[in-house]
């Protein structure tokens, strides 16, 4: 019975964790975000399951793309463990919600970082253009 219990936490985990992308791509987008990435991370790290990265043109584009991400998480009950970079960093903000942490980049900070790069063995999915 344990694992039965545990494959059904482990789903409820899952839908949740798919709401959380849904949330963060529909709030990033609705600020003009893009070129947004999805990396499955489960399993190729121990903080989290899922990595977000999402380009902005400005500073300013990319404080307003983590403000609504992080406006539009709390309205929908996750509230972030960690916020950095934002007003005064110069192109980054990471928000992190736990099973999903969410890094929105200047695209030129995004090349020289090139997060994508670091995880070349994990699932990654492109959502936008």
């Amino acid at each position: 019975m344990p694992e039965k219990s545990e494959s059904m936490q482990d789903q409820k985990r899952s839908k949740e964790r798919q709401e959380m992308i849904r949330t963060v791509i529909d709030a990033a987008t609705e600020r003009k975000g893009h070129k947004v990435v999805s990396i499955d991370v489960k399993g190729h790290c121990s903080y989290t399951d899922s990595i977000l990265i999402v380009s902005g043109e400005s500073d300013r584009q990319v404080q307003a793309i983590g403000d609504r991400i992080s406006r539009a998480m709390r309205d929908s009950g996750w509230k972030p463990l960690s916020l950095e970079g934002g007003r005064g960093q110069g192109g980054w903000v990471l928000l992190d919600f736990g099973d999903v942490v969410v890094h929105v980049f200047r695209e030129d900070l995004r090349e020289f970082y090139d997060l994508e790069g670091l995880w070349v063995d994990a699932e990654k999915e492109e959502i936008s253009g």
